[in-house]
């Protein structure tokens, strides 16, 4: 008799609809365009959490929280650590960072902390200390050593940074953010990695990307330094003399 009750409830959870939640998402621009007057730009990110296609349910129940991360184009970075001999300062020390983000922000509806457990936000590279810890062949403790000033020196230049409640819930479902880029930065593609978590656990994540460029005469200078560079190297030498020549001239009148 026990066994066929449990056979009867096991049958019937299974026939139960599967709760199932999607994330739709968005973001106000897909191209910031840098010119010479640009001092930064303030992106909204917005998106509603709904019931997965072709779910019987018609409403999704909360509460959820949202995690957006930021993340700018990667670049090869080296930290070096200077030391003090006989009164000249010297690099020392140094370990080099392969794909690091050259910008990284996270906006969240609360602490991330109180989110999720530190291991999910690890793995899914939400904390900033996570890009100190990937695997580098100076050793763990050198890489979080060094990756550790990495960050603080580049949040200190508007590069990275962690803004909790920085996402918010205008209703159950649907949420916004904001997010203002500095004036520096980098060109390139970016990408907008949306996660929503409910009682601990990822239910929906999804990712939205836009560009940073430069324009007009700053993309000019940009393309020729990267893809020219002996050619802009000369020009910028023969306009340092004629700039120094011409203003000889003018100061001898």
């Amino acid at each position: 008799m026990i066994r066929l009750v449990l056979t009867l409830l096991a049958s019937l959870c299974l026939a139960l609809p599967a709760a199932a939640e999607r994330l739709i998402s968005g973001l106000s621009t897909e191209t910031v365009q840098i010119t010479s007057g640009f001092d930064g730009e303030r992106l909204t990110f917005y998106g509603t959490v709904a019931p997965d296609a072709g779910a019987e349910q018609r409403f999704v129940e909360g509460p959820f929280h949202v995690v957006v991360v930021v993340l700018g184009p990667t670049q090869d970075r080296v930290a070096r650590k200077k030391t003090n001999n006989f009164g000249i300062w010297l690099n020392t020390e140094q370990v080099e960072f392969k794909r690091f983000p050259s910008y990284f922000h996270v906006l969240s509806s609360a602490r991330l902390r109180d989110i999720t457990d530190v291991n999910t936000l690890t793995t899914n590279y939400i904390l900033p200390e996570a890009h100190a810890i990937s695997p580098n062949p100076a050793g763990w403790w050198q890489t979080l050593t060094f990756g550790r000033e990495l960050i603080r020196l580049m949040s200190e230049q508007g590069l990275f940074g962690v803004q909790e409640n920085g996402v918010q819930f205008l209703s159950e479902g649907f949420y916004q953010a904001q997010l203002t880029l500095p004036s520096n930065a980098p060109p390139g593609p970016y990408i907008a990695q949306t996660y929503v978590f409910k009682n601990g656990e990822i239910i929906a994540r999804k990712s939205d990307g836009f560009a940073v460029r430069k324009i007009d005469f700053e993309r000019f200078l940009a393309l020729s330094a990267t893809q020219y560079p002996l050619l802009y190297g000369l020009a910028c030498v023969v306009l340092a003399l004629f700039t120094g020549w011409l203003g000889g001239v003018v100061f001898r009148r």
